[in-house]
């Protein structure tokens, strides 16, 4: 797969920004699916976290501003 179609130049790719303000290394959130839920109920649903080089059959290219 080539990089032009990797996870970060995704549209549903969402840089992941840890607590200190800063991205996690090479890591972000896919936004294609909804979040996975979690195995007690009243925990939250965490979307995934992918690489920024990850790819998949949804990828949709960033539309320009």
């Amino acid at each position: 797969m080539s990089n032009n179609t990797a996870c970060e130049a995704c549209s549903f790719y969402e840089s992941h920004v840890a607590n200190t303000g800063k991205a996690a290394e090479n890591a972000g959130l896919c936004r294609f699916n909804p979040p996975v839920s979690q195995p007690e109920a009243n925990a939250r649903g965490l979307w995934p976290v992918v690489s920024a080089n990850d790819w998949c059959g949804h990828f949709a290219a960033e539309q320009a501003a």
